[in-house]
């Protein structure tokens, strides 16, 4: 369908679908001090702009925000039209708790009511 078109709409639909991803992706890798955009995040992998795919590479941290999701390690990306691909070797989702040295029970009580002296 895109043959079809002129030369100039493709630019345009092109610049827009382009500008909508960095309007609405909050997701972004920390790099040490560096941070790269998240373009596409699916199960396996995730997409990053062309420019900064020869930078990253090994372990990366995943922000939602100011929001600290996933750590990851990825592998040597591929670039595919004006992105560069990477799968994670492994994905770890960052837990919100602090590890606990002992069993919790399912049901904890939502409060104590104490003893009226």
């Amino acid at each position: 369908m895109s043959s079809f078109l002129p030369e100039e709409v493709r630019k345009g639909l092109e610049a827009a679908r382009k500008a909508s991803l960095r309007r609405n992706d909050r997701l972004c890798i920390h790099d040490g001090e560096d941070v790269y955009r998240i373009r596409r995040f699916w199960a396996d992998g995730l997409s990053i702009d062309i420019k900064h795919g020869d930078k990253l590479r090994g372990r990366v941290e995943i922000y939602d925000g100011a929001r600290h999701v996933y750590q990851c390690l990825i592998e040597n990306g591929r670039t595919e039209d004006d992105e560069c691909v990477f799968d994670f070797k492994w994905l770890h989702p960052v837990a919100e708790q602090p590890a606990a040295d002992f069993v919790r029970p399912d049901a904890l009580p939502a409060g104590l009511i104490g003893k009226a002296y």
